[in-house]
C-alpha cells in the first residue's frame, strides 16, 4: 500500500478524477489548465502508462483549497 508522506496520519494516497475535483474547486477544466500553466493548480498524473486517463492526487487538491481559504481569510482580517 502506498502512503501519503505529507500527512501526519499517513493515510493512503487517493486519486481523484476530474468530476470530483471540479465539485470541490468549483471551476471548469479549461480554467484548471490555465492555472496549471501558471503553476497555481496541481497537475494531473497519468493513470495508465501510455493511456489518456488522468487523475489528481487528493492531498494536492486539498492543499490548493486550504491555501485559497487561508489567503481569502487573511484578506478579510486585514
Amino acid at each position: 500500500m502506498v502512503y501519503d508522506n505529507e500527512s501526519e496520519n499517513t493515510k493512503p494516497i487517493r486519486i481523484l478524477r476530474w468530476p470530483e475535483v471540479q465539485s470541490r474547486v468549483g471551476f471548469s477544466k479549461s480554467y484548471a489548465y490555465v492555472l496549471q500553466s501558471k503553476g497555481l493548480f496541481p497537475k494531473p498524473i497519468r493513470l495508465i502508462e501510455g493511456g489518456r486517463a488522468m487523475g489528481y492526487i487528493e492531498s494536492e487538491v486539498d492543499h490548493y483549497i486550504e491555501t485559497r481559504i487561508s489567503l481569502s481569510r487573511r484578506d478579510v482580517d486585514e
